[in-house]
């Protein structure tokens, strides 16, 4: 891509809870948290100087980002008059926009599903630690009740938590054949009354994973589209026709690529695709991917990175309860019992992975490192790419008007500081 020179320019008592709730888990998590958002943030004026920008094509010195109203006013040369804006001072270290993950369950021993500010809060704190600014909290496959209560606490508390950017809903419209640490008992067809029942809270959610061979599974697809929600394939046994039907009528996502689906095999003398290499062929379809050497090798990263380009898959971290606690850790994933091992999560009985323990930016320095490819290209699969996905138009780039969620990265690799809405939330 040619680099092209930018131009500068529900109810009250629910809320108020949700906001004492936040500030006691402030002061109770076992983590530094990080420091809130000023109140005055969407009217601060500042200017990154210093820094090594990050763009697609490629990684630019000399460029300073100038940030008014929460928002990406100007990327120009650097200049030594700033008039009243606060100057910070990059030191040299690389400015990156803010990561955006499609699929967080949980952190240090709290989960999503337990539909809490609290909960929420400690997830978010953890995650914007490695550089995310934008999450989807994932819901697990339960009974639909319990994931709407999940959804209303959303509703009413991401105003007050800025990372939340919606809801992922991971189940219960998924394949009993490929449950992988979901609860069996609770998967469902998505038949017209359950589907209706989440889109009375469609305004949160942003992406669901469905099966695309489950009886209703097209009919629904093509509900949540006009919706304007993501629909991403997912513990799937699909053969390569399900998966051809499911993009034909919107599907344009697959789900943790490589873990929970169908691949190819034999059908009375032909071998036929599944939907891992449905996924593969076609250039339409977006690859989550869990980079974390566990959920799938060095080679495996390779070979989806040979078929999909850089533009072309989503870094997730799939990241549950486990995340953040020390090895040997227990914790639950919606009823299952689960356990840290090195560095990964896994249920109890150690018969599945149980999600991941990392955070994007471990993601982004193992792909660089394991898969031999550019620090810019990386950094596309945690913002640009996802962001396209659920369609979050002033996410995921530095453009003048884009959201001035940034992050600011060492030359290993590492977080330093983390910015939503210009305002810091996290400092290393």
């Amino acid at each position: 891509m040619a680099f092209i020179p930018l131009q500068s320019k529900r109810v009250e008592s629910r809320r108020e809870s949700c906001l004492r709730a936040i500030a006691t888990t402030a002061a109770t998590i076992s983590i530094e948290p990080p420091s809130p958002c000023r109140q005055d943030c969407l009217h601060h004026q500042m200017i990154f100087t210093n820094a090594r920008l990050i763009f697609p094509d490629g990684i630019r010195d000399g460029l300073e980002v100038v940030v008014e109203e929460g928002k990406i006013a100007e990327i120009r040369e650097r200049t030594l008059a700033h008039g009243r804006h606060e100057v910070i001072d990059l030191n040299g270290n690389y400015l990156a926009p803010g990561f955006i993950d499609l699929h967080v369950h949980g952190a240090l021993g709290r989960d999503t599903m337990e539909a809490s500010a609290e909960a929420f809060r400690s997830v978010c704190d953890f995650h914007a630690s490695g550089g995310t600014t934008s999450l989807l909290l994932t819901t697990a496959t339960a009974p639909l009740d319990e994931i709407v209560k999940v959804l209303q606490a959303v509703r009413d508390c991401r105003s007050a938590i800025r990372l939340i950017a919606g809801v992922h809903v991971e189940g219960p419209f998924i394949s009993k054949a490929k449950p992988g640490a979901q609860r069996a008992e609770f998967i469902q067809d998505p038949s017209p009354a359950a589907v209706q029942q989440l889109l009375e809270q469609a305004d949160v959610i942003k992406r669901v994973t469905i099966a695309p061979e489950l009886h209703g599974a097209l009919e629904a697809i093509e509900v949540f589209r006009a919706r304007a929600i993501s629909v991403s394939g997912g513990h799937s046994d699909a053969w390569d026709e399900d998966a051809r039907a499911a993009f034909k009528r919107g599907m344009r996502s697959v789900t943790h690529t490589f873990n929970c689906m169908s691949t190819a095999r034999r059908r009375g003398v032909n071998r036929v695709a599944g939907l891992l290499e449905f996924a593969l062929s076609e250039p339409d379809i977006s690859c989550e991917l869990i980079a974390d050497s566990h959920h799938v090798s060095p080679t495996l990263m390779k070979m989806l990175y040979r078929a999909k380009g850089p533009y072309g898959i989503c870094l997730v971290t799939d990241a549950t309860a486990g995340a953040g606690l020390p090895a040997g850790s227990q914790f639950a994933l919606f009823g299952k019992d689960c356990i840290v091992e090195n560095g990964v999560c896994l249920l109890a009985d150690h018969s599945a992975l149980a999600g991941s323990a990392v955070r994007m930016i471990d993601l982004v320095r193992i792909i660089v490192r394991e898969v031999n490819i550019s620090l810019n290209e990386a950094i596309v699969m945690a913002t640009e790419n996802p962001a396209r996905a659920v369609a979050f138009e002033t996410k995921g780039r530095l453009v003048v008007g884009g959201d001035a969620d940034l992050i600011v990265l060492s030359p290993q690799i590492e977080v330093l500081r983390t910015f939503v809405a210009g305002g810091e939330v996290w400092s290393a």
